[in-house]
């Protein structure tokens, strides 16, 4: 049950008056008062805290969770040795039951309406001077604790790399209280948003916070990779003898890459996703049939995200083509650019947001150099077009490059 916000006013004007000097035996005695009342304050917290871990305790008991209870029991314990004692197991009538009974409150089932807030009040009420974090065993090496926040808050941009690894931010907010406060850091999901939806991302409106639009809003996904398989059956040849005529089963892989700096690759292989899949994880990639360029997110007046990419081969490779074929050409063709337009509609599917890419538009643009003509053909969107699925890759964000 925490402490009341009229008390804890109270508690900090007779602290604060208590700081004025005093001198001769009246000093004294005040010191001897401001000991005893801290003393008293911080009983009084900390039987609190027991209280809450004991009831907490019992619970768990009730409900069979032995090995739970058990480990409530002992932390109470260790707070207040003789907290089975002083508490009052009387419990109120289910009609006078509120949200200030431990029992009943929705913070034992973890669906506190504001836990960021929570855990801040319960780091100011357990000391004056207030850690990110404390010690559970005492240690002869500095602790982590002792590093000043924007020393913590600098690490923590580490963490989230500039691949934008908020999966692992929200894993490192599961250490203690102070990791979560400052993994929930505004500056953070902001540079997030900014690195997702460019500088024009200034509002947080209609989101209540910059983590609820990252987490919400829809965008493409850096942490993996988005797949479409195609397969199907082709006619062969017929026989010398005309006895009979093979029929053919083709299966191939289209593969999506996004880099949170605008950069994408694709990639059309019959090659197995096993083995491609860890050649995706840098833009530097060496397959002659990858395809980089950029992309966008246009999100329509029908609240439609859509993603659309330009993808080309590499020049240098279009040289080096060029200089291994020119002694055997005496007529080379005219030098063109091909370069493929793709537009994919941004859907969720599953239980994961954001994993899926339906085919709407793509096309191949022909810009012959000489004459600055630009042919385009587009290709109908047939039964071929399968959409893409995403697939996590941890290996993408294992390491950190650089901080956000």
């Amino acid at each position: 049950m925490p402490i009341s916000e009229v008390q804890l006013n109270a508690f900090r004007a007779q602290w604060m008056s208590e700081l004025k000097p005093s001198s001769g035996a009246t000093g004294t005695s005040d010191r001897l008062l401001r000991a005893k009342s801290l003393k008293k304050t911080q009983e009084m917290v900390r039987e609190e805290k027991a209280t809450e871990l004991f009831l907490r305790a019992v619970q768990e008991e009730q409900d069979g969770a032995v090995y739970e209870a058990i480990k409530f029991y002992r932390m109470a314990m260790q707070l207040v040795p003789d907290i089975e004692f002083k508490i009052n197991y009387s419990r109120p009538s289910d009609t006078d039951r509120g949200g200030g009974n431990y029992m009943e409150d929705d913070d034992v089932d973890g669906e506190i309406e504001d836990l960021l807030s929570y855990f801040e009040q319960q780091l100011t009420l357990e000391s004056s001077y207030p850690k990110i974090c404390i010690p559970e065993l005492d240690m002869t090496r500095t602790h982590i604790s002792a590093l000043p926040q924007e020393i913590l808050m600098y690490i923590f941009r580490w963490v989230v790399s500039s691949d934008l690894d908020m999966r692992a931010l929200e894993q490192l907010s599961l250490v203690c209280r102070g990791f979560y406060i400052c993994a929930r850091d505004p500056e953070i999901w902001h540079l997030a948003c900014v690195r997702v939806w460019g500088r024009n991302c200034t509002k947080v409106v209609p989101f209540k916070s910059w983590r609820e639009m990252f987490l919400r809003r829809p965008r493409v996904r850096f942490d993996g990779v988005y797949i479409s398989k195609t397969s199907y059956i082709r006619q062969g040849e017929e026989s010398l003898d005309g006895f009979y005529r093979a029929w053919h089963h083709v299966e191939y892989y289209r593969y999506l890459r996004f880099f949170p700096d605008g950069h994408v690759i694709m990639l059309t292989t019959p090659e197995d996703p096993l083995a491609v899949i860890p050649l995706l994880r840098t833009k530097n990639i060496r397959m002659d049939s990858a395809l980089l360029g950029h992309f966008r997110l246009s999100q329509e007046t029908d609240n439609q995200t859509k993603v659309f990419a330009v993808v080309c081969k590499k020049k240098e490779e279009k040289a080096s083509e060029f200089q291994r074929n020119r002694f055997c050409r005496r007529n080379p063709p005219p030098e063109a650019e091909h370069s493929f337009h793709v537009g994919l509609h941004l859907t969720s599917g599953g239980r994961q947001s954001f994993s899926k890419l339906v085919w709407i538009h793509h096309s191949c643009h022909i810009t012959y150099k000489l004459t600055g003509e630009t042919v385009v053909t587009a290709f109908d969107l047939d039964g071929m077009y399968t959409p893409f699925v995403f697939a996590r890759v941890k290996s993408y964000t294992a390491f950190s490059d650089q901080p956000l």
